[in-house]
């Protein structure tokens, strides 16, 4: 009878175990899913371009302590932007068909608990900073404010896609500070080309929503322009884009000679990739949208980052 009850208080704990581990497991997916975590990688490899940018620029071994800082600042700064994003159109999503299944509107996670994210995300950031170089510390709360504004932006302008691409692109440029402690133009550059790109993606992923954003006065490039003028505007951003891309990449070889044939065609096949979503997408056909966004972005950037860091590791 003894043996019987041990048994089964271990089968108890046994099955708590894994209501526990189930119940974790589930909680950390609802939040990841709330901030998207997998469009991490749009920014991601432009972070990691700059980091060992300037790692062989300062021609010394890779400091993995700050690697890792890096990586979690990204992390930080991009969970908390994005929960509150979520957390600020919560009403506005509930509205939306295509918006209403996420997590806020559906009841997944508590507007409050978001908030609370939000703040956490956003001390850890502050605090990661610290332990990099004083020039992020002192730049962190600059960071945060344009990563949070971007989620007001869409009330009142129709350059909400450039502010999302402005937070973006601090990633290639805070990787390198973490690392030299000072601006240069190379980041600069591909910087600025990674606010163009984003922008001009953002503004096809936007011709979703166009007649929700106008019936709702909600600013979007779309709802302001229409749909066929807004995706001339994206195909401007996006020449753009190439221009600031071949411009970062020569800058780069001329800096460090011994890059090469891996970053011109990690350079190349980004931007045929920003020519294809062009093609795949029409104003009369939307169907294409979310492979143009999330796919061939995703991969552009992943492509471009894999070559890059490639060339000057070797």
């Amino acid at each position: 009878m003894k043996i019987f009850s041990f048994k089964g208080v271990l089968y108890g704990l046994s099955r708590a175990h894994i209501s526990h581990t189930l119940t974790s497991l589930s909680f950390m997916k609802n939040y990841l899913s709330l901030v998207k975590f997998s469009h991490t990688i749009f920014a991601l490899p432009f972070a990691l371009t700059g980091f060992f940018v300037a790692i062989s620029v300062q021609g010394r071994g890779v400091d993995w302590t700050k690697l890792l800082l890096v990586l979690l600042c990204m992390v930080f700064a991009r969970s908390a932007a994005m929960a509150f994003n979520r957390y600020l159109d919560r009403d506005v999503d509930a509205a939306n068909p295509r918006t209403k299944i996420r997590e806020i509107p559906a009841g997944i996670i508590t507007a409050k608990s978001a908030l609370i994210f939000v703040v956490v995300n956003c001390l850890l950031f502050v605090a990661t900073t610290w332990f990099i170089n004083l020039i992020c510390f002192l730049l962190s709360p600059v960071a945060l404010a344009v990563v949070l504004g971007y989620s007001y932006t869409k009330r009142f302008t129709w350059l909400c896609h450039v502010v999302l691409g402005l937070g973006l692109s601090l990633a290639p440029i805070g990787a390198y500070l973490a690392v030299m402690g000072r601006f240069d133009w190379i980041p600069v550059l591909y910087s600025l080309a990674v606010l163009l790109w984003v922008a001009g993606f953002d503004v096809i992923y936007a011709l979703q929503d166009e007649e929700f954003d106008r019936a709702n006065r909600l600013y979007s490039m779309p709802s302001f322009f229409g749909k066929k003028q807004a995706l001339h505007i994206s195909e401007w951003m996006h020449l753009g884009t190439a221009l600031l891309m071949v411009s970062g990449t020569k800058s780069l070889l001329s800096t460090l000679p011994q890059t090469g044939w891996l970053l011109w065609i990690g350079t190349g096949v980004f931007l045929l990739l920003l020519l294809y979503q062009h093609l795949i997408v029409k104003a009369e056909d939307l169907s294409r949208v979310n492979i143009a966004f999330f796919t061939t972005n995703g991969i552009a950037s992943l492509l471009f980052g894999s070559m890059a860091i490639l060339d000057l590791l070797t």
